[in-house]
């Protein structure tokens, strides 16, 4: 920290030192080597968030990245910046670096190693080689102009201040704000003349379900679903398939996570949305409903055999007040047609989220609008730059945020260091 404060200038401050922001430096110092280029970050534990990605092994990307796979900014400016640093690019980096990545069924790239350390070590390293200062835990303050005249911003932290010629924001959203993306950056960039989208909600996040629901008492299962977002007026807001896991406060797993927006958003103005769920995804109610009735002459747990968990099968049947072992003809149409809605149309008004603390990532943010995409420089204060979750752009379960994060902290970076040799 000492050397910090008794070099007080920079050619470029970096303020947040996660996954963008250290892409960011680590393209910077290539590009600019003899520039004094400092990353400030305010967590104790650095690179936490990546620590704890993908259940700590980092899920770096995916084989195949689109803007469909994102939500926030426009898709047309969210593919024009991922166009500029893509899948085959973050591959080829982390190879560069001694990571070798793999490929999962789902898509997903890993570390061969399959732990997050190697990820964040290799990114370390890399603004190390390339003569980067990292500092943290250092919390910055403020970010203002320097004098009139001069060509710099001022960075505030409790350990003193830095003048810099160009400012990285990258201190991320308000996602596990014990990482150090606590909203602070939010703060800095309005000050500095940017807005924020009207709403910033957890995303990637668990969702909860009332006290006494029936499925907490099935904490530990989980089954295959395709999932919906549905508002009162009945319509699909967005469909996700995949695992739906059921806990202790809820629900969570792949296909709720990536809801979880869409409900949220929805929830906001309209405290009818609800989450709909189809438990048997290759049934519809009407193909369910045909497939009981062709089992006439057989039990009702004979006739959905094979078909779900037998302990999630049987909640089911004492909700819809079903005896499984009463006779498929036995069972009225209405407690029948009841199970069967539970079954592929399950209609579920979840309580709340778990909130930032336990959301992967952030929606809503700095509008797109507010940067330039072929620099990510700040339209509203020249020498600023804005890079990763702070700007409204998440992407759905699977790498996806980690390449915006390689994307726009690439071009930040990139763009920061381009100045600096413009401006002399």
């Amino acid at each position: 920290m000492s050397a910090f404060v008794e070099a007080s200038h920079a050619d470029i401050a970096i303020v947040g030192a996660g996954a963008a922001g250290l892409f960011a430096a680590i393209h910077a110092a290539r590009l600019a080597p003899r520039a004094r280029i400092v990353a400030l970050d305010s967590a104790r534990t650095l690179g936490a968030k990546i620590l704890v990605a993908g259940g700590g092994r980092c899920n770096v990307t995916h084989r195949a990245v689109s803007e469909r796979d994102y939500f926030g900014g426009s898709r047309q400016q969210i593919r024009r910046v991922l166009r500029r640093f893509g899948v085959r690019e973050t591959v080829a980096f982390f190879a560069s670096c001694g990571v070798d990545l793999k490929e999962e069924e789902t898509g997903k790239l890993f570390p061969t190693t399959d732990k997050a350390r190697t990820v964040l070590d290799a990114l370390v390293g890399a603004a190390s080689a390339a003569g980067v200062e990292v500092v943290h835990p250092c919390r910055v303050e403020s970010i203002t102009p320097a004098h009139v005249g001069e060509d710099r911003l001022l960075v505030q932290t409790a350990s003193g201040s830095l003048a810099a010629r160009r400012v990285i924001i990258a201190t991320g959203g308000k996602s596990l704000p014990k990482s150090g993306s606590d909203g602070s950056g939010y703060a800095l960039a309005q000050a500095l003349g940017h807005s924020l989208t009207p709403l910033v909600l957890p995303a990637l996040v668990p969702l909860t379900l009332p006290g006494g629901h029936w499925i907490l008492s099935l904490s530990g299962l989980a089954l295959d679903a395709r999932v919906h977002a549905v508002a009162a007026s009945g319509e699909r807001l967005h469909s996700c398939e995949g695992a739906v896991l059921c806990t202790h406060f809820g629900l969570s797993g792949p296909a709720i996570l990536d809801i979880s927006r869409h409900w949220l958003h929805a929830a906001e103005s309209d405290a009818e949305a609800r989450i709909e769920i189809n438990w048997l995804p290759r049934f519809s109610p009407e193909t369910l409903d045909a497939h009981l009735l062709s089992a006439r002459g057989t039990s009702v747990s004979a006739a959905m055999h094979g078909l779900l968990p037998e302990r999630f099968f049987r909640a089911l049947c004492t909700v819809a007040c079903v005896d499984p072992a009463m006779g498929v003809q036995q069972v009225s149409r209405a407690a029948r047609l009841a199970l069967v809605r539970l079954a592929t149309a399950c209609e579920l008004r979840p309580s709340g989220t778990r909130g930032f603390v336990a959301a992967e990532t952030t929606a809503g943010g700095v509008p797109l609008d507010e940067v330039d995409l072929a620099t990510m420089n700040s339209v509203c204060c020249p020498r600023l730059h804005l890079c990763g979750e702070i700007l409204d752009v998440d992407g759905r379960i699977g790498g996806f945020s980690f390449q915006w994060a390689w994307a726009t902290g690439f071009i930040a970076g990139s763009a920061a260091a381009a100045a600096l040799t413009q401006t002399g």
